[in-house]
């Protein structure tokens, strides 16, 4: 067990516990979980005092929210794109399993009152990041389903990353100041990769998370052959909201940009 790195398994319920706001990860500021739901199941989220993600990886679902209910379907994260509902204090989200189902929920302190909202594949598209750079081992696909410019009330952020076959991801080296939480699936289940918190290396595995607190440096790699998917899930810290546009580097690595391996 380490306070930067977990490897939680389903219980018999269909709940895998990330981090909470009392358990080792509780530096991540989230309650993050993820469910597996049977064809047929039905579950409510709704927290007082808190904000509430949920974001279907994969299966078909019926969510409910605000008065309105809407059927989506994602065959997998490798494939399709995301659909998120994303509420405020309060107010209550409803899924209802149409097929066998994996949803994550992301939650935080947050007393903000906004409209719910489905985000779609549309509003968060897959665009690469770093094609051509470093050799062009670190190119990578990344959406931002919302960030502080997109949901300026919400304190936290949400988004996705599939990484190429032998790729690296969160490269050049960087660090800010917000806790972030990975969670991490292969799509071969004998797949892996490596996960660097500052000085520590943890292998990634189907359903794994790391566990970033501020101030750390967190680049990943997968191995040769195998996709990883990374859902990226940043805490904002009052007043210092994570930004796009403030990525602190590593300097030691900062030449890179100009090497043309």
């Amino acid at each position: 067990m380490s306070k930067f790195f977990g490897y939680p398994e389903f219980d018999a319920n269909g709940e895998e516990i990330l981090c909470t706001y009392d358990n080792e990860y509780s530096e991540m500021l989230m309650d993050v979980r993820v469910y597996r739901m049977a064809a047929g199941e039905k579950r409510t989220f709704c927290r007082e005092g808190e904000e509430i993600a949920v974001l279907l990886l994969s299966g078909k679902i019926v969510f409910g929210w605000d008065d309105q209910t809407e059927t989506v379907s994602r065959k997998d994260v490798f494939t399709e794109g995301p659909y998120a509902v994303h509420v405020c204090t309060g107010k209550q989200v409803t899924v209802e399993a149409v097929e066998a189902t994996e949803i994550l929920v992301q939650c935080t302190k947050n007393e903000t009152a906004f409209a719910g909202k489905l985000y779609r594949p549309e509003d968060a598209p897959w665009g690469y990041s770093c094609k051509g750079k470093f050799g062009n081992v670190a190119k990578r696909r990344v959406n931002t389903i919302f960030d502080k410019d997109i949901a300026p009330y919400s304190n936290m952020v949400l988004g996705e990353v599939l990484n190429d076959h032998g790729n690296w991801s969160g490269y050049l080296p960087h660090r800010h100041p917000q806790p972030e939480c990975y969670y991490f699936k292969f799509d071969r289940p004998e797949g892996f990769g490596a996960s660097y918190v500052g000085d520590n290396v943890y292998k990634s595995v189907d359903n794994s998370f790391s566990a970033i607190p501020g101030g750390y440096l967190h680049p990943q790699a997968v191995a040769p052959g195998f996709q990883m998917y990374t859902c990226w899930m940043i805490r904002h810290l009052d007043g210092d909201p994570w930004l796009q546009s403030t990525r602190n580097e590593d300097e030691r690595y900062v030449w890179l940009h100009n090497w043309e391996g």
